[in-house]
């Protein structure tokens, strides 16, 4: 397992892995006001960790706090999908690649 910075939110076994490579991981159960702001930071350390690298496993990682986020804001993962998809069917995805620069006066 790699070094990790300390005080931050891990996966959930995380902890069973410290354990497993012989050391005691120092953890405690955050408030839902603190879970929410840790998962604003670990949103931003994800995407930090993608763009650095863009790998498929970063955008797991992306994924796995959004949908984290959606539930500790009481909503199901097939709510946020079905929320992603009536977004793309009234506004579209973004395969096409449209980049807007303004418009014409």
């Amino acid at each position: 397992m790699n070094e990790m910075s300390a005080s931050k939110l891990v996966r959930d076994r995380i902890p069973q892995i410290i354990k497993e490579a012989g050391k005691t991981p120092l953890t405690r159960i955050l408030t839902e006001e603190e879970y929410l702001v840790e998962l604003d930071k670990k949103l931003i350390e994800e995407m930090t960790e993608y763009q650095a690298d863009k790998s498929i496993e970063e955008m797991a990682d992306i994924l796995e706090v959004l949908f984290a986020i959606g539930e500790a804001r009481g909503h199901s993962v097939d709510e946020l999908m079905a929320v992603k998809e009536a977004k793309r069917k009234a506004r579209g995805g973004f395969t096409e690649k449209i980049f807007w620069s303004g418009n014409e006066e």
